[in-house]
């Protein structure tokens, strides 16, 4: 079947009259009549003849066998190592598919094809590319040189529709109690930091805690490549990272949109992700009158991801390390950590608030913690979210804001 689409897909496109659009029913016309012409010849079975179909137009017009795992709602990420190793991830779980590219060239063609649709550029100068699709799914790609067993291609699908937090509470994400706390927080406007391992869903929590956001407020999104997809907000300013091009355009980082933002007037500021310099520039806005701020990082545990903030502060301003603690403990006032499960779901393991500086540390005050209830190699954990029963000192702004005080020992049920 690789050899006839391969061969179908070359006749059809010779015969293209590139001097004029080709619609899509006449492309489908001429689909159709190549596959009953190569039926006459061989033999194929109504299956294989809508599947010939579907994968030639998927080849000329979309992104070849992509298509099929990109329609699929229970994968979640794409993983290609060169043209005949593809993997995917379904529910939570990597699989290794019996699909591959029909060649090298294919497989390049659709990553210029990617690149093209997303205004960048990659190749062997420029080898490594951050992207998005139309349907907002990342895309990560390495070529050679750095790629050395064939380009590498990573794709993170999102859901159509966003994950909102009711939802996530029915997929156990978090517990109900804790989800309503975290939307009073939102509301109140307290400085929320959210941390986790790759995959462990930070991107998709970020988005369904925009939901808490009152509609009057005006909002300003930074992302490296445009993910969130906030609803309810009117008054919406995007902004995404531009790299470098061929042509001469400067590079536009994160850290310039930071402080091009902030003469914007937000009332609050959501930075997709802070992995270097920028993260001085993301504390000192929640420091500077932006409160209610939102962002997320990479970290193994909340303690984790606190050191791994004083170390990107510390590379990125000479200051001493005292005032980069005092900074982060002043700035983040909610750090909500996430993490996957041993059988693949994704979970909030921690809520914690920082309480500031004391002894030369940053302290934390953990409010909620996963526990699990059985121990052991089993393929499902289980185990919930739970009050710790410590206070939540910092209700200052719940007050402030006309909400009640939240009571660690209240009876909720």
């Amino acid at each position: 079947m690789k050899e006839i689409k391969k061969r179908l897909r070359k006749e059809i496109t010779e015969s293209f009259d590139y001097s004029s659009e080709i619609t899509e029913e006449a492309l489908y016309e001429r689909i159709d009549r190549a596959v009953l012409q190569e039926a006459r010849h061989n033999f194929l079975t109504l299956e294989k003849k809508e599947q010939l179909r579907k994968e030639l137009y998927d080849s000329i017009r979309g992104l070849d066998v992509l298509e099929e795992f990109l329609s699929q709602e229970e994968i979640t990420e794409i993983m290609i190592n060169g043209p005949d190793d593809i993997f995917v991830e379904s529910g939570g779980k990597l699989i290794r598919t019996e699909k591959s590219f029909e060649s090298l060239e294919k497989l390049e063609d659709i990553i210029q094809q990617i690149a093209a649709g997303a205004n960048r550029v990659v190749n062997e100068a420029s080898p490594i590319l951050d992207a998005r699709l139309k349907d907002g799914s990342r895309v990560n790609v390495i070529l050679a040189p750095v790629a050395l067993n064939g380009p590498v291609v990573t794709i993170r699908k999102f859901a159509k529709e966003p994950f909102t937090m009711k939802r996530l509470v029915e997929q156990n994400t978090l517990t109900k109690e804790a989800a309503e706390f975290l939307g009073r927080l939102v509301q109140a406007k307290y400085n929320i930091f959210i941390s986790g391992g790759t995959g462990s869903g930070k991107t998709t929590f970020l988005n369904a805690l925009t939901e808490f956001i009152p509609s009057t407020e005006r909002i300003v999104t930074i992302e490296d490549a445009a993910e969130l997809k906030v609803k309810g907000i009117e008054n919406l300013v995007r902004l995404e990272v531009r790299n470098r091009t061929e042509e001469g355009c400067r590079e536009i980082s994160v850290r310039d949109l930071i402080r091009t933002a902030l003469r914007v007037r937000p009332d609050r500021i959501i930075v997709g992700e802070v992995r270097g310099a920028e993260t001085i520039d993301m504390l000192q806005a929640m420091n500077t009158g932006h409160d209610g701020s939102l962002s997320t990082g990479h970290g193994n545990s909340t303690s984790d991801m606190l050191d791994r903030l004083e170390t990107m502060v510390l590379l990125s301003a000479d200051i001493p390390m005292m005032a980069a603690r005092k900074q982060i403990a002043s700035a983040i006032e909610i750090m909500v950590h996430l993490g996957r499960l041993r059988d693949g779901r994704r979970c909030v393991l921690e809520i914690a608030e920082i309480l500031g500086c004391r002894d030369g540390e940053i302290e934390k005050n953990p409010l909620f913690v996963f526990t699990e209830e059985e121990n052991g190699a089993t393929d499902h954990v289980v185990g919930s979210l739970r009050r710790t029963g410590a206070a939540f000192v910092r209700q200052r702004k719940l007050l402030n804001a006309g909400m009640k005080g939240w009571d660690a020992n209240e009876d909720t049920k």
